[in-house]
Order: structure tokens, then C-alpha cells, then sequence
């Protein structure tokens, strides 16, 4: 079955979802076992089928560090129907990232996801309309308040695209608030690579805001957009996808 997962588990330890693309081109293999549980072990909570413990890509147990995840990994198991779509399980294929690459080096993957808290999404306003300027506020200032109030970290907007170098005190006092294990720090960078945003992703992390408030926040410009032009369909099966893997993302920040 490891198989299964080696064509889209990606070349990069810092992105689970960076090959993902390549699963529409690789024939679905069949579903071959009868039902998915887990197993309590020296690794943590192991998912099995059939009783039998499934590895990863990189050929180690796939095993969360609590039972409530690894659950839910072998619910995506069980929900495979005749075909194993490893699309349609994005908590597994963030487990393979975890478990084969995060954990190599966990500073690198925060060092790169912290980066963003230089050139944040929520840095960067509109100039125009002022309904969209009042949305941006609405879904981006609570969260600047919070990284102000509660971690000392003091940034500053700017009006358009053109860079604007942040305090070195507010980007460290942003960067002490990162999650330090693997498996919240691989769910961190996967939070922040989808919303654009290392403040958002630290908003779900410290529960400021719940995923909704999150998916919605880093979407207030191309809400926009559709409300005032109409609907994409490719659009919005990418945005689909990518929910699916920031969902993933979101129950490890919430679980651990």
C-alpha cells in the first residue's frame, strides 16, 4: 500500500500537498482489504487494515500521537469505496509528511513557514472600494489586535503590493508563539502555504479563530471578486481541494 501514496507524497519535507496534482494521472488502485482500525504501539496509535499496520512512503509505521487522529486517518481508509483515491484522504498523506519528512528537521519546516510573518497576507490592504476595505478589517484587524494584545507582536500595513519590512521585534514575538513538535508544526505550515497567512494559521493554532473564521478570512479578496464577477468552476474545485488538506491541517491543530 505503499504504493499507493509515493506518487503524490511530494519531494519536499515542507509541503505534504506539493506533488499532490500528479494522483490525477496515476491509475486508482483497488481497494483490497475488508476494514481499517487502529492499534495502540511504541510509535502511538497505529492505523492498521485488517488488523495489519500500514507504513508510509518512506516505509515507517503510520502512526499518530493520539488515538482521536488516528481514528480519523482510518475512517478516510474505511470510507474508500472500490478505488483507493489517496486524494480523498488528505489527513493520511499529511501523516506521511509528518512522520517521513517534518520530523527530520522540524526548525526548517517552521523557520519556512515563519517566514510569512515578514510578508503576511494580512499586511497588505486595498485602497479601494471602501466595502472591500471595511471586509478586509472586519476579518484582519481582530486577529493584528490579538497578535498585539496578547503576543507583543506590532506589525505594519501598508496599502497595496509594495513590500513593507516588518519590525524584527514583531516578527520574533510572532515566531515564539510557533508550535514546536512535528505534528502540529507540519499542520502549521500547511495552514499558512493555503491561506497566505503565518497569522492565521497562529489564529487557529492559539483558537482566536476556528477554521471557518480562518478559510473565510484568507478568502475576503476572492469573495469579492466572485460576488462582483461571477463563479469560476476551475476556481473553485481548486478551492475545494485545498480545503480538504487545510480541514486536515486545522483537526491536527485542534487535536494536539
Amino acid at each position: 500500500m505503499r504504493e499507493l501514496f509515493d506518487e503524490v507524497a511530494g519531494k519536499s519535507p515542507l509541503d505534504p500537498r506539493e506533488a499532490s496534482r500528479k494522483s490525477s494521472r496515476t491509475p486508482l488502485r483497488k481497494r483490497f482489504y475488508t476494514s481499517a482500525g487502529v492499534a495502540e504501539g511504541p510509535e502511538g496509535f497505529t492505523v492498521t487494515l485488517d488488523g495489519k499496520p500500514i507504513r508510509t512512503p518512506g516505509r515507517n509505521p503510520l502512526a499518530a500521537p493520539t488515538r482521536e487522529l488516528a481514528e480519523a486517518m482510518a475512517a478516510e481508509w474505511d470510507a474508500q469505496a472500490d478505488n483507493i483515491d489517496p486524494m480523498s484522504m488528505p489527513l493520511t498523506r499529511l501523516a506521511n509528511s509528518v512522520i517521513d519528512g517534518v520530523v527530520k528537521d522540524v526548525q526548517a519546516v517552521a523557520d519556512d513557514a515563519a517566514k510569512y510573518f515578514e510578508t503576511d497576507l494580512l499586511f497588505y490592504r486595498a485602497g479601494f472600494p471602501d466595502a472591500l476595505i471595511a471586509r478586509q478589517a472586519e476579518h484582519w484587524d481582530p486577529v493584528l489586535r490579538w497578535a498585539a494584545d496578547d503576543l507583543g507582536a506590532h506589525f505594519i500595513l501598508a496599502e497595496g503590493v509594495i513590500h513593507v519590512t516588518q519590525p524584527e521585534t514583531a516578527v520574533a514575538a510572532a515566531r515564539s508563539a510557533l508550535p514546536a513538535d512535528a505534528w502540529p508544526v507540519g499542520a502549521f505550515h500547511v495552514a499558512t502555504t493555503l491561506t497566505g497567512s503565518a497569522l492565521l494559521a497562529l489564529a487557529l493554532k492559539h483558537g482566536v479563530l476556528d477554521a471557518a473564521q480562518v478559510w473565510a478570512a484568507a478568502h475576503v479578496d476572492e469573495d469579492w471578486n466572485r460576488e462582483k464577477w461571477g463563479a469560476d468552476e476551475e476556481v473553485d474545485a481548486r478551492r475545494a481541494s485545498k480545503f480538504r488538506d487545510f480541514e486536515a491541517a486545522a483537526k491536527v491543530l485542534r487535536t494536539l
